[in-house]
């Protein structure tokens, strides 16, 4: 049986090159990047073979990162095996770093700093492995709707300039509220001082319908000096022994037998 192409160990000036080759130390930050690296080593050395060059990837790999395709070294593919661990890898490592990045900035919010002071603190976290592409989303969707609205509407500005606008945006738009906020305070004043004086004219009116309610109830003796026996009916009260009439109960003319006659 042949043995396939790629398979045919390098002899002559191959193998010079293949010794001769630098292969640059493995990149899971950025496995584009190095497969880009490796790739000019690749062209440097002559090799064109998709075997020895899924070889050179293979060697490379500590067992961290083998593990993310270790499916592929086991059983490597009978057609592009290089090219089929180069995809995968920076698929699956570009895709598991996202995640893990996710995952750690998921939590932050803007709270009390400025939208630039909050795209750095993510910049600080996300370190310099990150495309700008992924800062941003994380940042704008931490922003105040009013800010993200506009925003979304700044596709070509950078980073940088985003921030500033942001800034400004974020401070237009607290103006108001600051105000609503000493709106409310005053008003939430002008209510107290109402309900206070509710209350003092509630008190009044009680005290005057009581003094009113007080002053009915009490006898009223009409006599000329308004001090009326109480005994005496109101005739006897008010004209006393020149009274024409008496109206019982009346105890004037049982105490002055005289003035009947």
């Amino acid at each position: 049986m042949a043995t396939p192409p790629d398979q045919v160990p390098p002899t002559g000036e191959a193998s010079v090159n293949r010794v001769a080759m630098r292969v640059p130390p493995f990149w899971p930050e950025r496995p584009a990047l190095w497969f880009s690296q490796l790739e000019v080593q690749f062209s440097l050395a002559g090799i064109t073979s998709e075997l020895p060059k899924f070889s050179h990837v293979v060697a490379q790999l500590d067992n961290r990162h083998a593990v993310e395709v270790e499916d592929i070294i086991v059983n490597p593919p009978t057609e592009s095996p290089y090219k089929r661990i180069k995809d995968e890898l920076i698929s699956r490592l570009s895709t598991s770093q996202e995640t893990r990045i996710r995952q750690l900035l998921e939590h932050e919010e803007l709270g009390d700093r400025k939208p630039s002071q909050f795209l750095r603190h993510i910049r600080s976290l996300a370190g310099n492995t990150v495309p700008d592409d992924f800062v941003r989303t994380l940042w704008v969707n931490r922003l105040p709707s009013s800010a993200q609205a506009i925003l979304a509407t700044q596709d070509s500005t950078d980073l940088a300039g985003l921030a500033k606008l942001a800034d400004k945006v974020c401070e237009v738009t607290s103006q108001p509220q600051v105000a609503s906020a000493e709106a409310y305070s005053e008003m939430a004043e002008l209510r107290k001082q109402m309900a206070e004086l509710t209350r003092q004219v509630a008190a009044l009116s009680t005290q005057r319908y009581r003094a009113r309610s007080r002053s009915r109830s009490r006898p009223r003796h009409r006599s000329p000096s308004g001090n009326r026996d109480p005994r005496f009916c109101y005739y006897h009260g008010k004209f006393g022994a020149a009274a024409h009439k008496c109206r019982p109960p009346c105890a004037y003319v049982a105490e002055n037998p005289k003035s009947s006659g």
